[in-house]
């Protein structure tokens, strides 16, 4: 079995803990919250040849975070790290609506709950220049189970870093995707959703996907972006970037930015490591 190290982190509230049950359910030992003090024992473990410890996880807050990397630089064996984000405000509903207390707040480095997170998320950016090459996830508009979705395909039987893409079509009336690294407009494209027999169906059902896909216009418009995104995708891996998120948006994420996404997945996933989600496809889609 290969050897994978991989790091949790990001904003407390989004989705730790989700991210390593992900971790957990791919075979990988998944160790939250361990105490940096116990660093070199874990080192130790990591060289005893024992099998248990040749897939591990491992979570870092904000104020280990920086002794966990220094720890790892010390070792050979590969390291993915994965952010989880939220919005300030999501963050402050999950608090209130499970009642737990912030981290800053237990340890008495905060006040409110408001001043942890911004406390937390400043110390954060404090930290930006040590996280390159870092699988960014926010998870404001995820549940639970759609991230461990999106992490799943990512960890199942990866080796080695590998360039990775996930195309996520979503409608612009929900709010754009805050971690995308692209944002593509399809709303100029012909509408299914003012065709008789087509409004209630998604870009999934085959006759969606041919009204949009079979269009002249829609042909031109793939054919001038599939040639910037291999533009893009190169400089990506040129520059040892492992994974990016291009995300293609409608009205209501239900027809346009779904066959279009669906035609992007089937167009790379034979030359990239790609993944596909649709993250408004169960939204309600009332107007165009």
């Amino acid at each position: 079995m290969e050897k994978s190290l991989v790091l949790i982190t990001g904003m407390s509230g989004a989705g730790k803990t989700s991210a390593m049950n992900a971790l957990a359910d791919l075979g990988y030992n998944c160790i939250d919250n361990y105490p940096k003090e116990l660093l070199p024992a874990l080192e130790q473990l990591m060289e005893s040849g024992d099998p248990q410890y040749d897939r591990l996880a491992l979570s870092a807050s904000s104020q280990d975070y920086v002794d966990f990397m220094n720890f790892f630089d010390t070792l050979k064996r590969p390291l993915q790290v994965v952010f989880v984000d939220a919005s300030d405000e999501e963050l402050l509903l999950r608090y209130r609506f499970t009642r737990r207390l912030h981290p800053l707040l237990v340890h008495n480095e905060a006040s409110t709950l408001e001043e942890a997170i911004e406390l937390e998320r400043d110390s954060f950016r404090s930290l930006e220049e040590n996280m390159k090459d870092t699988f960014h996830l926010d998870t404001t508009r995820l549940t639970p189970q759609a991230l461990v979705n999106l992490l799943k395909p990512y960890f199942k039987s990866q080796t080695e870093p590998e360039f990775a893409i996930t195309f996520q079509s979503f409608g612009f009336k929900h709010g754009l995707p805050m971690d995308a690294d692209i944002v593509i407009d399809v709303r100029c494209l012909p509408n299914p959703f003012y065709e008789a027999g087509l409004k209630k169906l998604t870009g999934n059902d085959e006759r969606v996907y041919k009204y949009v896909m079979d269009r002249e216009e829609t042909r031109e418009y793939v054919k001038r972006l599939s040639a910037y995104l291999d533009f893009v995708f190169d400089s990506y891996r040129s520059q040892n970037k492992n994974h990016m998120i291009v995300a293609v948006g409608c009205t209501g994420g239900q027809h346009r930015s779904v066959s279009v996404c669906n035609w992007l997945y089937d167009h790379y996933k034979d030359e990239y490591k790609a993944f596909k989600s649709h993250r408004d496809l169960d939204l309600r889609n009332d107007v165009a």
